[in-house]
């Protein structure tokens, strides 16, 4: 495993990170559990959940696995996280977590989901920030972070206006780079850790391999390695969080990052620029553009758009539409064109417009 040293925090952290949103059988703790000690025993040191993960199991079960964690030399990094804008509403949440992690300090605790600079202002004035700074003090968070859905021109006049912030969390891959550089840049010039979140893109990357095949360099098996390795040589990024399901996705992304040598600046800048033209407006699946007024599952619309834009096959379009999401393209109609979606959208895609064209497919 690869450790990267985290900003001014004294701390190096593995290269790979364990998401935990996202667990395969969160109604089987045992086999959720066994994950993360799998990925522990991989050398893993950062663990990522927050509440309401999986159906607001998350922090319970790696409370429990953190019990229970086989022996180790190496540190363990702990992440949690608090949406309340209100400053005690934020207190609250954090010793909620505490609780369930069973831990008397959190070693990241993230001001979460921040998704503008209004939303920002909201968690500022509500007493967030002053009441992470204060836990601080206390020794409840080791170091207050954030995580934000913000543009990276965002992104860096928070950090430049907030230093007590020493760590930020963001949406990072191979796909959308372009979208949040300038954040990933400035966090590096002000020397904060950057955890990567979404680093294969929600799962088009691996789900989609062939249009991806460019980003794979002669020594990558595949294309998650290939993402992975993306990240892993950008000198900016602490560490890359993944979502696993199962012991082989923890011992390929180990594989991907163990005795790699870093890409060198003129191999990323040729992939940079290939992403940049093609790849960049691939909608990540990350449902903040919900709930629709008219019900419309835009998560799964978007990602059918995603297959346009691959160019993907007719019949792999309807397969998708019919075997995957069970949807038709006449579903999309129901817009009226509100635009609360758009409004939402971390990525600020054209949903609108993109509605409309699936409407128009004809299966």
């Amino acid at each position: 495993m690869r450790y990267t040293p985290c900003g001014t925090t004294g701390k190096e952290i593995s290269a790979i990170g364990f998401g935990g949103m996202r667990l395969p059988t969160p109604q089987d703790q045992q086999a959720s559990i066994a994950l993360l000690h799998a990925a522990r025993r991989a050398g893993i040191t950062y663990f990522d959940t927050a509440p309401f993960y999986c159906d607001d199991q998350s922090e319970a079960i790696f409370g429990e696995a953190l019990r229970t964690m086989p022996p180790s030399t190496l540190p363990l990094y702990t992440s949690s996280k608090s949406q309340d804008a209100n400053g005690d509403d934020f207190r609250r949440g954090l010793e909620r977590s505490l609780s369930r992690l069973g831990v008397e300090r959190i070693t990241f605790f993230h001001i979460w989901c921040v998704l503008d600079p209004a939303d920002w202002q909201r968690r500022v004035d509500g007493g967030a920030l002053a009441t992470a700074l204060r836990a601080k003090e206390e020794g409840l968070i080791e170091h207050v972070a954030v995580s934000t859905h913000m543009r990276g021109p965002e992104i860096a006049h928070l950090l430049a206006d907030h230093p007590e912030i020493e760590l930020v969390t963001l949406g990072y891959c191979a796909i959308n780079f372009p979208y949040r550089r300038e954040g990933v840049a400035a966090a590096a010039r002000l020397h904060k850790g950057v955890v990567a979140m979404n680093p294969l893109a929600g799962g088009v990357i691996p789900q989609h391999p062939g249009p991806f095949d460019f980003i794979r360099s002669a020594d990558d098996p595949d294309v998650v390695t290939a993402a992975l390795r993306f990240l892993v040589s950008d000198p900016a990024i602490t560490t890359a969080l993944v979502g696993f399901s199962s012991l082989a996705h923890i011992d390929a992304a180990v594989r991907a990052v163990e005795h790699f040598t870093p890409h060198p600046p003129e191999h990323l800048n040729t992939l940079r620029a290939r992403i940049e033209q093609d790849f960049n407006e691939m909608c990540t699946g990350c449902g903040y553009c919900l709930p629709c007024p008219q019900g419309i599952p835009i998560p799964q619309y978007m990602d059918i758009h995603n297959l346009l834009q691959l160019n993907a096959a007719p019949d792999a379009i309807a397969a998708r539409f019919n075997l995957h999401w069970n949807l038709q393209p006449e579903g999309a109609a129901r817009c009226v064109e509100c635009g609360l979606c758009e409004s939402r959208c971390t990525q600020h895609l054209p949903i609108i417009d993109r509605l409309k064209k699936i409407t128009a497919i004809r299966l």
